[in-house]
């Protein structure tokens, strides 16, 4: 599939210069700093080292002072507690987050995962009924329920209280609830708005440690679990949450909870002892990148195929015997879950390529009964990736058509699902992810009127996939140093990107050669040159692209976009070029 390159606009010259005074190093860097919005020594000094000092009072959330009040009410007159959360990612680490919490501090304290198939997204009757059942008075909501009107009317009769704390767009309407900890509602004086579910649900934390005077250590204890979940749900890496983020990474790579540690053991990561000093380190630092590929989809494995109460199980355990054994369970389901997401995708992929009019649409809607609820949305994501539309997969439960959505840069799909809200028994998401459940009746009507949103709203840019080069970089301009001072860049995610750098006129020195396993040519490895010489000679390995390798040898000029990464071969490391996208020639034009 052919991409489109767009380079960013170079920061403000007078900026980017008086950086690098100020910081030694080289403009190309303090250019990316401007582009974050870096634009001064401070500034700078807060970007490199993060401080949890730099989080935000949590009591500047609206309702905060509230949810405090009741949990300590609840704690004061020793009533049961339901910590209730969403089977994914976001939901399960928020309810092992405050659920370890509070456990230290209450003993009549429990939670809930509702099923994905019997009881669906959000806040269910029958988690309520078993509230109720467990003689129940305050359900703390994490990752759903700001649209649970009816549910928190139906705890109220039940006699339950609820607070939520929700990430979520609110509807027109909110719950009445005791409390509504969600800093996207409009009245809500929170300055940053993008947290994920456990985020909120550690500014809870935060803010019950404030008020009971409990130390730092306490409080901080599960930013593991945070950064998790920051990954996983892909909110934005800025901000509270870079810095959460930044001290997550810190914890599971020094200590690891016996859950995540067990995730990790079990998908091949192994510790050693560090320089003899008998501290355990992992070969190889654990990333964000890890733990939205590795952890978050093993995690997300319990709830998709069997039980998401497993995940919570695996995280809150302090028993590394029992963690390892979970862990291991989890894994196999993962196996599971891959396995399905490969035969539906290509059955996705073949029922698109069997139909002229599904490849005419600029919407891809599918639609199987047989189809496993549980992987849907990746298989949607795997379809962006091949046809590049947003895509919504479907499956039938219940009696209710229900389905995943997924978009393109710069649709918002929430919105083009919210525009046939009159066809969909619910709904709920983000601007790029969306889940919905209708009628079958109603499945003709919604694709059309989905069709016809993205038919008004989709431009000719938008249905090509998107490219953005942070900068120009000569390949004198790659050394050592500016690698080093790159990485300190990290953690990366939305909003901060792995930067992407672009270099023109570039040659192969004579050594490419298409590579794989058993012989394979799938990849291509070669060592880029300036066409005129200058500078010296960088390897490069470009997965997946193979193909070019006859094009490389015949010394055509070309242009590569490409990450900046490190390749240890027999002990030798040496900086390389990773690349994304190749141009030959004439066929890049900025």
């Amino acid at each position: 599939m052919e991409n489109r390159w767009v380079i960013k606009e170079v920061a403000d010259e007078q900026v980017v210069d008086r950086l690098a005074k100020e910081l030694g190093i080289s403009s190309k860097l303090t250019n990316l700093l401007a582009q974050r919005g870096v634009s001064s020594f401070d500034e700078a000094k807060a970007f490199f080292r993060p401080s949890l000092d730099a989080l935000h009072d949590p009591f500047l959330m609206k309702d905060m002072n509230k949810a405090v009040d009741r949990i300590l009410q609840a704690i004061a007159s020793d009533e049961n507690i339901m910590i209730y959360g969403d089977y994914d990612v976001d939901g399960t680490t928020a309810v092992s987050l405050v659920y370890t919490f509070l456990k230290n501090i209450h003993k009549k304290i429990e939670f809930y995962i509702p099923d994905r198939y019997l009881e669906g997204y959000g806040i269910s009757p029958k988690g309520i009924d078993t509230a109720a059942e467990h003689n129940v008075k305050l359900i703390i909501a994490l990752d759903c329920g700001i649209k649970a009107i009816d549910k928190v009317s139906y705890a109220a009769e039940k006699g339950i209280d609820f607070i939520i704390g929700d990430h979520h767009r609110p509807g027109d309407s909110i719950p009445a609830a005791v409390a509504v900890l969600d800093p996207k509602q409009d009245d809500c004086p929170y300055p940053f708005k993008h947290l994920s579910g456990a985020g909120v649900g550690f500014k809870l934390v935060q803010a019950l440690s404030n008020k009971l005077k409990i130390n730092d250590k306490k409080t901080f204890e599960s930013l593991d679990l945070l950064a998790i979940s920051i990954a996983a749900d892909i909110v934005p890496i800025t901000g509270e949450n870079r810095i959460l983020a930044y001290y997550g990474l810190k914890q599971i790579n020094s200590n690891p909870r016996p859950g995540v540690f067990s995730i990790l053991k079990s998908s091949g990561f192994e510790r050693v002892t560090e320089n003899g000093k008998g501290k355990m380190v992992f070969t190889r630092e654990i990333t964000i990148s890890d733990l939205v590929f590795v952890v978050g989809p093993r995690i997300n494995a319990a709830g998709r195929i069997k039980d998401a109460t497993d995940s919570v199980r695996l995280l809150i355990s302090n028993h590394d015997e029992y963690a390892e054994k979970l862990g291991g369970e989890i894994n196999v389901l993962n196996t599971t879950r891959r396995d399905l997401d490969t035969s539906i995708t290509q059955e996705a992929i073949d029922m698109i390529n069997a139909s002229e009019k599904l490849k005419n649409k600029k919407t891809t809607v599918l639609f199987k009964e047989e189809w496993h609820k549980g992987v849907i949305g990746i298989v949607a994501s795997r379809l962006i990736e091949q046809f590049y539309k947003p895509t919504i997969v479907l499956t039938l439960a219940d009696g209710l058509i229900t389905g995943s959505a997924r978009s393109v840069k710069d649709f918002d799909i929430y919105d083009a699902i919210d525009s046939c809200s009159h066809l969909l028994e619910h709904f709920g998401g983000h601007m790029y992810a969306a889940g919905l459940a209708m009628k079958p009746k109603n499945l003709p009507a919604f694709m059309d009127a989905f069709e016809a949103y993205a038919e008004a709203h989709l431009t000719k840019d938008m249905m090509l996939p998107e490219i953005e080069i942070d900068e120009e970089l000569y390949l004198s301009d790659i050394n050592s140093r500016f690698y080093r001072i790159l990485k300190q860049f990290a953690p990366f995610g939305p909003g901060n990107m792995t930067p992407l750098f672009v270099s023109q006129n570039l040659i192969d020195t004579g050594y490419a050669k298409a590579v794989g396993k058993n012989g394979g040519s799938r990849h291509l490895k070669f060592e880029a040159v300036h066409k005129d010489h200058s500078g010296n000679p960088v390897k490069a390995i470009a997965f997946n692209m193979g193909e070019y390798c006859e094009e490389m040898k015949k010394g055509k000029s070309f242009s590569l976009c490409y990450h900046l990464d490190e390749n240890t071969w027999q002990g030798n490391t040496s900086l390389q070029l990773r690349v994304k996208d190749i141009r030959f020639e004439d066929e890049f034009s900025g």
